[in-house]
């Protein structure tokens, strides 16, 4: 009979714990300094969806923040992912329908990096690289973003361009269906 009511509050406190765990990782959440977000857009037969985390500049220039001329994880929080439901051409590269990790370059002009390593955070790993596409930045009559915002625009049937914006720096690569 012990043993029965030892098992018994055993798996009550399992049960209580579990539930306050859940209820301390969905309160984590909230809680980020940098909110996630998610942007999808259908181009013709093929949606094209992000994750990624939104960092602020808070009144730190972006050149701290996405270091020129390294690689960084654009966004914040987990990596940026990207997912093709069909293939496609990113930036002019053939890409095979597919979850990637998105990574970027800054620099007087970027560089995005589609890796096939899905990972948390910077565990960037060179040797997953799928494409890497140069892109030109404009910095000349854009609107600022204070937090770093990804968005789709000059879409047709079969392309549109992805945007990457923070602060007054703008890049984008176009993204066309087969």
């Amino acid at each position: 009979m012990k043993a029965l009511l030892k098992l018994g509050a055993l798996a009550v406190f399992a049960v209580l714990l579990s539930s306050e765990l859940t209820f301390a990782q969905e309160r984590g959440k909230g809680n980020r300094p940098s909110p996630n977000a998610a942007v999808s857009q259908d181009i013709g037969s093929t949606t094209v969806s992000i994750t990624y985390g939104r960092p602020g500049l808070k009144g730190r220039s972006l050149a701290t923040l996405a270091k020129p001329g390294q690689v960084w994880r654009t966004g914040a929080n987990e990596s940026t992912v990207i997912t093709f439901s069909e293939d496609v051409m990113f930036g002019g590269k053939e890409v095979k329908a597919g979850t990637y990790s998105l990574y970027t370059i800054p620099g007087e002009n970027w560089t995005f990096i589609l890796n096939s390593k899905l990972s948390w955070g910077t565990q960037y790993d060179e040797s997953q690289d799928v494409v890497r596409v140069p892109a030109a930045v404009t910095t000349e009559g854009a609107s600022s973003f204070e937090r770093f915002t990804i968005y789709f625009d000059t879409l047709s049937d079969t392309k549109a361009h992805l945007n990457l914006q923070w602060g007054k720096t703008m890049t984008a690569i176009p993204i066309t269906t087969k």
